[in-house]
């Protein structure tokens, strides 16, 4: 290529790493490089699901709300969100190695703070810590990959970079079911810590530093404040606005403040001499897609599946370690899907797999949104299946369609993009349909209860069983005679199950959107030059 040649011949510090030369020993290894990295993000990505698994216990064990069960996965994903493009930027600033080895001490360390915490509010702030910490690796893991591995060698390593993922993610329900139930949920944080030594010793071994030729010399500080806010007014108002009414001046002014927030962010970045978000990158049609379906894609993936775990075991009744074997033909399936999809992408371009991805993720979620308490297993299998079939190929594909149509220069920031529009997505999934669960858990009570002529209650005893209804839990008190036990116990889960069903034809019309959108994507023109380069 061109402008591979010509980045050889320019001048450069000893660090600077263009084209990566056979590595002799240990350190900058390409295959020991995506070993050290893949504990790390591992550590990250297991931490996703692991969570899930664990938050009816929390729930409970805490006494908490279910808005303080949304704001332990929301509070580390909108740090995640917030963070990540401003993590690149610090590796493209100081080196993907520090930045990764820093983040894998932080994740450690708040993990073993949250197990100790004995609040929902230490939870919460804790998890944040893990988002920050979390968004220092994650791009920094990729930038490490793209700066290390040759041209038509990097594919193979980012389709086995998602298997990893992927298996985390399905090892992450079985091993949180079987801390859950045989230990503690506490030991679902706690066991991130043996693996961040393994990552951390790992990574001062082998990994090799990257710097860019043109790396940034200072930070849109005033970009990150005014793009912090944005996120929180945001999530703060989807959190709330099922609590306050939608029509409620509060909720009415966080999303007005939301809105204010984001254009003048936007604005900001025009008068910057290095913006956070360069904005020119956007007048790319397919970039912008890509960001798009990423976000829509986790929307509808991590809002729905907030609610299965609820589903299996308070519904269902089954222990955690059982929910975790239910839910493992979704992520195997991711695993499976994972390597088929990236030799789809490289054999037609990411449009067909992406839009027959993203198909599949709305056939599930459709058929999710018939799920009964009397659903079987393989009824849940084959759906579970079908929706990690179909969630590969936009994993895979997302670095082509996203950093592949990115110019050179800013592919660093449009690796942490994609990474952000993931975690933005999922924080605004689990908080909107949340919020459509709960209103529609709200008014179908009242009616439900009537209907089986269970004994009047005021409207405060009507609300307090709700809250309990909106995790699937029944709202028996004791001492209540087991007839009228199990008429509540009916209602509750038939509530709780209408709520979820109009929570996944909610995600079931955003993944038809993304299926849309994903026919704006198209493979990157960038792609070699801005990845086999190994310009980070």
């Amino acid at each position: 290529m061109t402008s591979q040649t010509t980045v050889e011949k320019a001048p450069r510090e000893p660090e600077d790493t263009i084209l990566p030369a056979p590595a002799k020993g240990l350190r900058g290894h390409p295959w020991l490089t995506l070993f050290a990295v893949a504990i790390g993000v591992m550590m990250v990505a297991l931490d996703g699901t692991i969570v899930a698994i664990a938050n009816p216990a929390i729930q409970q064990d805490l006494k908490a709300s279910l808005a303080d069960v949304q704001w332990i996965t929301n509070g580390y994903m909108l740090a995640l969100a917030v963070s990540l493009i401003t993590a690149g930027k610090l590796g493209d600033r100081f080196g993907h190695r520090q930045t990764f080895l820093i983040g894998i001490a932080g994740f450690a360390a708040a993990s073993a703070a949250i197990g100790f915490s004995g609040s929902v509010t230490l939870v919460i702030l804790f998890r944040v810590l893990q988002g920050l910490f979390g968004a220092l690796l994650m791009p920094a893991a990729l930038g490490l990959l793209r700066a290390t591995f040759p041209a038509e060698k990097l594919n193979m390593a980012i389709g086995i970079w998602g298997m990893v993922i992927g298996a985390s993610t399905a090892g992450g329900p079985i091993l949180g079911g079987v801390l859950v139930e045989h230990v503690s949920w506490q030991s679902v944080f706690f066991i991130n810590v043996p693996v961040g030594v393994l990552a951390l010793v790992f990574g001062l071994v082998i990994l090799k530093d990257h710097r860019a030729e043109n790396a940034p010399r200072s930070f849109d500080i005033g970009g990150i404040v005014l793009l912090s806010q944005a996120m929180f007014c945001l999530i703060w108002s989807l959190i709330k606005g099922s609590e306050w009414g939608w029509g409620d001046v509060k909720t009415l002014g966080f999303l007005g403040a939301a809105v204010v927030l984001f254009l003048v962010f936007a604005l900001s970045q025009n008068n910057v001499r290095e913006p956070l978000v360069p904005l020119a990158m956007f007048r790319s049609v397919a970039l912008s897609a890509g960001v798009v379906l990423m976000v829509l894609m986790a929307f509808a993936f991590m809002g729905g599946l907030f609610f299965v775990t609820f589903y299996l075991q308070n519904v269902h009744g089954m222990s955690p370690v059982d929910s975790g074997l239910h839910l493992l033909p979704l992520t195997a399936m991711m695993i499976v899907g994972s390597p088929l999809a990236g030799a789809a992408i490289t054999k037609f371009g990411p449009r067909v797999p992406l839009v027959g991805g993203m198909v599949c993720v709305a056939v599930a979620m459709f058929g999710m949104s018939q799920l009964s308490v009397d659903t079987g297993t393989l009824t849940m299998s084959l759906l579970f299946a079908l929706l990690g079939f179909g969630l590969a190929p936009v994993m895979v594909g997302a670095t082509e369609v996203i950093v592949g149509n990115a110019p050179m220069e800013l592919s660093g920031v449009a690796g942490g993009l994609q990474q952000a529009a993931m975690q933005v997505g999922g924080s605004l999934g689990t908080a909107v349909l949340g919020a459509v669960m709960a209103t529609k858990v709200d008014s179908n009570l009242g009616d439900n209860w009537k209907a089986a002529d269970l004994p009047p209650v005021d409207a405060a005893q009507l609300e307090q069983a709700s809250s309990a209804i909106e995790v699937g839990m029944p709202p028996v008190q004791p001492g209540t005679p087991p007839e009228i036990a199990a008429k509540i116990t009916d209602v509750a889960h038939d509530t709780f199950v209408s709520g979820m069903s109009f929570a996944f034809l909610t995600a079931g019309g955003v993944a038809v959107v993304a299926a849309l959108v994903a026919l704006l994507t198209k493979r990157g023109e960038n792609a070699e030059a801005g990845m086999g380069a190994g310009h980070i």
